[in-house]
């Protein structure tokens, strides 16, 4: 099985998923998810079986010069197609919310395409894990950004999505022009865009490279929500349909980074250069460590308190990132995934049912739904990073990668950070079971629902005291 075909088949699954929903009309089409979901699942399953297979790493001649399948590709690729899965079987569950917002009737006529634009999407972001290129890079990027222009602003009947999608349009073009002008900046002092080539070079501290290359960090801060390209996130996060809040949270990110890591490992290799950008790697983790921990105390709403620990979050990956740790910052992502798809499947429930994505929608949700409180507790706990949990070990990997190799002030700095997310992730649990609630309606959990979130909470608790279950994962 060659590894590079694999985003032709999402392609094509994506195509056949918009040839099916303009030709043959199914009455409900949101079942489409469930299709995209099950395609997604069987070429997961051809990454996961064929990853040691001999032709995993044939590249055809023509491609070779902007793609690869080694390194940190498949990971990536995997990360990818996980998300995707996850989002569109919540996409599912969201069905009557969107119908609502589409459509005069509440019917689906008006939603094929928000089913098929996260499998685009997707191959974008396999693209992008695979980019050898900034040519490649940027191209990959844009048909990623594209779509979330579209899904972001799906629900056109919302006055809070459409100012959503015109906030993440513009900050969105403002970082391309970054990315564009850092490109030609950077191909003007190497004289290539070949990443492979410019790991080759014997690169010089000049002015116009580190230019260029602060440019590109920039316009990535945006896709991973790093300061100072952070202050879309909460409005974006907020006004966004749920499903496309979490896609951005988590497989947008983790593909900012992919690209980081590609992009930035020759110059952090580099003597020349090394010092220049670790500067500016730990000024912008810890500038977004402060901002995103202490934005987030004063939030009421719990979309734009995901949002703001986002944000923190991508301090955490910034710091492992400025040592060149790329273990831990895989292994980092990965709980992230765990840990916010298991927040935002129960934010969608409480989204759907109750009308209100607010922390005060939470109040008394040990009474209404035991078990939703519980896998609830357990997630912002780990998200905290309370013992026995994926989020704990992840911030404790960070914490072993950069004391002792980065100024204390920056390792006092991630302590802070780390104890306040205590306080705001707490105040989820003091709603759940020391208010009473406003609705006393039992909380009903849809048959998809209730397994990804049995699932996603049991990882939470199993990678949290058996770290070796995701080793295969971040390998090679």
């Amino acid at each position: 099985m060659n590894t590079y075909l694999l985003e032709f088949y999402v392609v094509g699954l994506g195509v056949i998923m918009l040839l099916w929903e303009a030709f043959a009309s199914p009455k409900n089409k949101s079942k489409l998810a469930l299709i995209g979901a099950g395609g997604l699942t069987i070429i997961l399953a051809l990454l996961i079986f064929g990853k040691d297979s001999a032709d995993l790493n044939h590249v055809p001649d023509w491609l070779s010069r902007f793609y690869s399948t080694g390194g940190h590709s498949l990971f990536f690729k995997g990360f990818a197609l996980v998300s995707t899965i996850l989002v569109l079987l919540m996409s599912y569950d969201f069905r009557s919310i969107l119908n609502k917002y589409t459509s005069n009737n509440n019917s689906s006529d008006n939603t094929g395409e928000f089913y098929t634009l996260p499998v685009f999407a997707c191959a974008g972001l396999m693209w992008m894990a695979s980019a050898t290129d900034l040519v490649s890079i940027f191209v990959a990027l844009e048909l990623v950004t594209i779509t979330f222009y579209v899904m972001v602003a799906f629900m056109r009947r919302n006055v809070g999505s459409l100012e959503a999608g015109v906030k993440y349009l513009i900050l969105g073009a403002l970082s391309t022009g970054f990315l564009v002008y850092g490109i030609a900046w950077m191909y003007g002092a190497t004289g290539t865009t070949d990443l492979a080539k410019i790991s080759n070079l014997e690169l010089t501290s000049s002015y116009s490279l580190l230019f260029g290359l602060s440019l590109i960090i920039i316009s990535l801060g945006f896709k991973v929500g790093a300061v100072p390209m952070q202050l879309w996130i909460p409005d974006v996060y907020q006004g966004a349909p749920t499903p496309i809040t979490a896609f951005l949270s988590i497989a947008s990110k983790a593909a900012g980074f992919g690209v980081a890591i590609v992009i930035l490992q020759p110059f952090l290799a580099s003597d020349a250069v090394s010092g220049n950008v670790l500067m500016i790697l730990v000024i912008m983790a810890a500038a977004t460590l402060l901002y995103g921990n202490l934005s987030a105390l004063a939030q009421t709403n719990f979309k734009r308190l995901l949002a703001y620990s986002s944000i923190a979050h991508a301090g955490f990956l910034l710091l492992a990132l400025s040592v060149s740790d790329f273990s831990t910052v895989k292994f980092y992502l990965a709980t992230y995934l765990i840990m916010n798809f298991a927040g935002f499947f129960i934010l969608n429930l409480v989204r759907v049912q109750d009308g209100s994505d607010e922390i005060d929608a939470f109040d008394g949700l040990g009474m209404r739904n035991p078990n939703l409180a519980l896998a609830l507790t357990i997630t912002m706990a780990a998200m905290a990073g309370v013992p026995l949990t994926a989020g704990f070990l992840g911030k404790l990997f960070v914490f072993q990668s950069i004391v002792g190799t980065l100024p204390w002030i920056v390792v006092v700095i991630a302590f802070v950070a780390a104890a306040a997310g205590f306080y705001y992730y707490f105040k989820v649990i003091r709603a759940i079971y020391w208010h009473k609630p406003a609705n006393e309606k039992p909380l009903t959990v849809p048959s998809i629902s209730k397994y990804a979130i049995i699932i996603l909470t049991a990882a939470i608790i199993v990678v949290g005291v058996y770290p070796k279950a995701i080793e295969c994962l971040i390998g090679g």
